[in-house]
């Protein structure tokens, strides 16, 4: 009689497969590949921090570029506005004071008109000849005034190393003038408020 075959359990497989299951556990892998496999996760981990600082690292330093950029960039901005308005302002000094040459040569002709002027007799005879200077005077002065030319002011007024220029000392007229000025020998004159010309006067002591 043939006897029946032996079959396999069924749950057999199943319990092989549980068995390998079960050897793959924590605890079943031996402690060296844990010790390695825990070494590999913090490398990993380690990695990942690195590159994060790295970036982060990166970020900073190109901010900081940018910043001493933005600074440079600053910094010529503000030298080149401030040699704009220099080099404005000494091109509008340059304009105002170009004519102080010609000006200053003109002085002692405008001195001679006037001592002229003072020359002249009150006669009849000699007054179309008198008003004929004075009309050239004028004009002459007005194309100066219209340069810049101001004459400083003197008789009276106390001596003011700025403007004048002391040639003599005399007694004062009264006790208002002392140490104020009572004559002028020479007017000076300022061009567009620079002094070309101190005022030679005479100081009441």
């Amino acid at each position: 009689m043939i006897g029946k075959k032996k079959t396999k359990p069924e749950n057999e497989e199943i319990t092989i497969e549980n068995q390998e299951q079960n050897d793959i556990k924590p605890e079943n892998i031996p402690e060296e590949e844990q010790k390695l496999q825990a070494e590999k996760e913090e490398a990993k981990t380690e990695k990942n921090t690195k590159a994060g600082k790295k970036q982060e690292s990166k970020e900073e330093e190109l901010q900081r570029q940018l910043d001493e950029q933005n600074d440079k960039f600053l910094r010529l901005y503000s030298e080149f506005d401030n040699y704009r308005k220099r080099t404005l302002k000494e091109r509008i000094e340059l304009s105002k004071n170009a004519s102080e040459d010609i000006v200053l040569s003109l002085l002692p002709v405008v001195d001679d008109f006037e001592r002229a002027i003072r020359s002249f007799s009150d006669s009849e005879e000699m007054k179309p000849m008198k008003e004929g200077v004075i009309l050239i005077y004028n004009k002459l002065v007005n194309i100066l005034v219209s340069k810049g030319l101001e004459a400083i002011v003197s008789i009276g007024e106390d001596f003011n190393t700025d403007y004048h220029e002391a040639v003599t000392q005399i007694p004062a007229p009264s006790e208002e003038m002392k140490n104020k000025i009572v004559d002028e020998i020479q007017k000076g004159y300022q061009l567009n408020g620079k002094v070309i010309r101190f005022a030679k006067v005479v100081i009441g002591c």
